[in-house]
């Protein structure tokens, strides 16, 4: 397979795959619609693509040095991700949708640079395709990654702004935010411990 073939095969498995960030896109698609999850949306294509790049250019090396640097950034995204699942646990039936907070673009590209799945899948893409060797395959994949990444993780907006239509009632709406919350709480726990235990 062509190369740049598997890196849009990657980038598009990373960036659509299940975690913290695609959760919180999906509550956000639901509670508020594509539109007012586009922010959220781009700051963490941005903060993705970024982290990305400053892997390839070397910062892994300072994360290995320093090893206790990415165990803090895990507990402090651990901290986002659980106070994105509180707030979606404790919405109640009577709140009206511009009442519940819309993530915002800072806390997407922050929750990035916090994630450990983000680092894991940077980490991975530079050791596969070996972008640290050249300058040039690096930035093309940052640019096809950002592309993909902008488009898997909005994908997840669109689906749960197409959810919400057949959730008419406010309790399935707060049924739906409860499960969502809750998935968000508990990855708030594993992520932290999996990266802890390591």
């Amino acid at each position: 397979m062509d190369q740049t073939a598997t890196m849009a095969l990657f980038a598009l498995t990373m960036s659509i795959s299940p975690g913290p960030v695609n959760v919180i896109t999906l509550s956000t698609g639901l509670n508020h619609g594509t539109r007012k999850a586009l922010g959220f949306v781009t700051g963490a294509t941005i903060g993705f693509t970024a982290l990305l790049l400053m892997i390839g250019l070397g910062l892994s090396a300072v994360s290995v040095r320093f090893g206790r640097i990415i165990d803090v950034a895990t507990v402090l995204g651990a901290l986002l991700i659980l106070y994105f699942g509180y707030k979606l646990l404790t919405s109640g039936g009577g709140v009206s949708a511009a009442e519940r907070p819309v993530p915002r673009f800072w806390q997407g590209a922050a929750l990035q640079w916090l994630n450990p799945k983000a680092w894991g899948a940077c980490i991975a893409a530079v050791g596969l395709f070996q972008l640290d060797q050249s300058r040039s395959v690096l930035y093309f994949f940052v640019g096809l990654y950002g592309v993909i990444c902008f488009f898997g993780i909005g994908s997840w907006a669109v689906f749960g702004s197409q959810v919400e239509r057949f959730l008419r009632s406010p309790e399935g709406l707060v049924r739906i935010n409860r499960v969502l919350g809750a998935i968000l709480v508990t990855l708030a726990v594993l992520l932290p411990a999996q990266q802890l235990l390591q």
